[in-house]
């Protein structure tokens, strides 16, 4: 039997594990410039491996989520912002798909 309580209660344990865990072993500043670095890219790395392979998976023609993925990087380097980019994408896709469907 599938008890979704109790899953939620595990999922709700694990998280706050990992949340108070470090509070509680950590009492000093982090000083090693390591560690530091890598605390500090962990949530962009996490985001990026989230994100990626859903921006290609996520439209009907990988070929259009791969062509938006290259816009969207050429668009955020040039300085636009969020909403622009964004934007810029989900208007490529559309078109692109338009095309090859």
């Amino acid at each position: 039997m599938h008890n979704t309580y109790m899953y939620i209660l595990i999922a709700a344990t694990v998280t706050y594990v990992i949340r108070v865990l470090p509070l509680t072993l950590i009492q000093k500043p982090i000083q090693n410039r390591f560690i530091k670095s890598f605390l500090y890219y962990v949530p962009y790395v996490t985001l990026a491996a989230m994100t990626f392979p859903a921006i290609v998976e996520a439209t009907q023609s990988p070929i259009a989520g791969i062509a938006a993925l290259i816009l969207g990087i050429i668009f955020s380097y040039v300085g636009l912002g969020l909403f622009p980019v964004a934007c810029i994408c989900c208007l490529s896709v559309f078109i692109i798909e338009m095309f090859v469907h």
